[in-house]
């Protein structure tokens, strides 16, 4: 780190996404991403290539996003339990399209305790599996549905090129797997649980999303229908945020889940699978970051309010640090995440910059002339204004306030952001001419094949990222598909993507 706060470190081993190297990143700065990351100590390089260590305030800040979601889920009627990390070879085979599309990811293990085993072991990239061999176990009667589980833990995907966050080796999540008497029942499921993640996203994280499904070339392997979130990053990237599938009755069928109707048929059960991970964690940067480094949404931040006590001589000291020592137990009894920046070895600005990189939405500095006059000055992370003489009588409610109004700014930007990097495209020449010059979402008429999506992917380096939801109703208006020029209402969002 440098002497004025600001990250400077890099790990030589990250793999670098040559299209972010094409767009020079946020401000232009190749490193940006990488370096704010690493600066605010969220996150640093483990000795395994593609893993990361989450550092305590990284963590913290994936503690907070899980609790929000984990309250989610719960209040939707799931509950949590824990399966293994190791998962029989046979059982991913057992389901062919899903080992299909995870094969190139899985890590093996083919010796254990010094002797190889009679069964390779795959390191879980994914739980539908050993969790479809259980359901098949408690799942005799239409009595025993719906049966709705979630699972928060670890999975590992050999990924070739990673980035801190946002694809790594080795990442936490929660997958979410429930088992239904009906398809209707697990339809209606799967869009419950899309419109949880829509939720976490806007409500929580300040990122506004785009809800819809994926085209079948994007589909989750195994899967009837993906949804998912979408959100754009200050790069006008996409970023997929989480993903809700609604399975059918693929791994029911797979792995012989049958329980007795009520009619006393013997049938399958309808199934969903959904999942949001640490990406969340790099959505956020990405998402909301600026030169200086992250900017944090209160809902989600460590540490909300950082005092900083400002002095020159002795007798200021302790007068200004008994005066924010109580501010601080103030705030915090009023359940506000609050810091005192109490080091006397560093300078205010050096620890304006400290915490201005770590994205703490509010900043009270406090001197001596300010207690004379009974106020505080505060900083906001957000839009970097400044209000002076603010009045201690009643700051925490004044605070509390001020939290709120910055979660909302936060979102607005990043909203306003996206509607004016969104463009419409009438030919597929207008599309390249588009993502050619810039990176941003592009609508356009869409009734082109698999093989369509992958042509253009193959030139633009752009893929569809959802059929949105807000497009795609009864009654939509209908036009010419950019790229067939076959009349459809269907309408598709490409763009590039992380």
């Amino acid at each position: 780190m440098s002497s004025d706060g600001k990250a400077q470190t890099v790990a030589p081993q990250e793999e670098i996404n040559e299209d972010f190297l094409d767009e020079g990143g946020i401000g232009g700065n190749t490193r940006w991403y990488t370096d704010t990351v690493t600066g605010a100590e969220l996150a640093d390089y483990a000795p395994v290539k593609g893993c990361m260590v989450i550092r305590p305030y990284g963590y913290a800040l994936w503690e907070n996003i899980k609790k929000a979601l984990d309250d989610m889920i719960k209040e939707t009627g799931h509950s949590n339990a824990y399966f293994p990390l190791f998962i029989p070879e046979s059982f991913l085979k057992k389901e062919a399209e899903h080992v299909e599309g995870f094969a190139p990811e899985c890590a093996v293990v083919t010796h254990g305790g010094g002797k190889k085993l009679e069964e390779p072991l795959i390191v879980r990239p994914t739980s539908e599996t050993i969790i479809n061999y259980m359901f098949a176990k408690w799942v005799q009667s239409w009595r025993d549905l719906p049966l709705l589980i979630n699972q928060w833990a670890n999975v590992v995907r050999w990924e070739m090129r990673t980035r801190l966050f946002l694809r790594t080796a080795e990442f936490l999540w929660q997958e979410g797997h429930t088992a239904h008497a009906t398809a209707e029942e697990a339809e209606d499921e799967a869009r419950t649980m899309l419109e949880c993640y829509r939720k976490l996203a806007e409500d929580w994280l300040a990122l506004p999303v785009l809800t819809g499904e994926k085209t079948e070339r994007e589909r989750f392997a195994g899967a009837v229908r993906t949804y998912c979130i979408e959100a754009m990053m200050r790069d006008g990237k996409a970023l997929q945020a989480g993903t809700s599938h609604f399975l059918g009755q693929n791994f029911a069928k797979a792995f012989e889940i049958k329980f007795q109707s009520q009619s006393g048929q013997l049938e399958f059960a309808w199934q969903t699978s959904w999942g949001v991970s640490t990406r969340l964690i790099g959505a956020v940067v990405l998402g909301h970051g600026d030169e200086k480094g992250l900017i944090l949404p209160p809902r989600i931040a460590p540490i909300q309010v950082v005092i900083v006590p400002i002095y020159k001589s002795d007798v200021e000291k302790e007068t200004v640090l008994a005066s924010a020592r109580s501010l601080e137990q103030e705030l915090a009894k009023a359940g506000i995440r609050t810091h005192l920046d109490d080091r006397d070895n560093y300078t205010p600005g050096y620890k304006f910059n400290h915490w201005e990189l770590r994205g703490v939405p509010v900043r009270i500095n406090i001197g001596p002339k300010d207690i004379s006059n009974g106020v505080v000055e505060i900083a906001r992370r957000d839009d970097k204004e400044k209000m002076r003489g603010v009045s201690r009588d009643g700051l925490t409610e004044t605070i509390t306030n001020l939290l709120e109004t910055v979660q909302k700014a936060i979102f607005e930007r990043a909203l306003k952001f996206r509607e004016e990097n969104t463009v419409k495209a009438q030919t597929y020449e207008e599309l390249k001419s588009i993502l050619k010059e810039k990176s941003v979402f592009v609508e356009v008429f869409w009734d082109g094949s698999s093989e369509d999506e992958g042509k253009i992917k193959d030139e633009c380096k752009a893929t569809i990222r959802c059929l949105p939801f807000a497009l795609n109703h009864e009654g939509a208006p209908k036009g010419k598909c950019m790229y067939t020029g076959r009349e459809t209402s269907r309408k598709a969002i490409f763009a590039k993507a992380y």
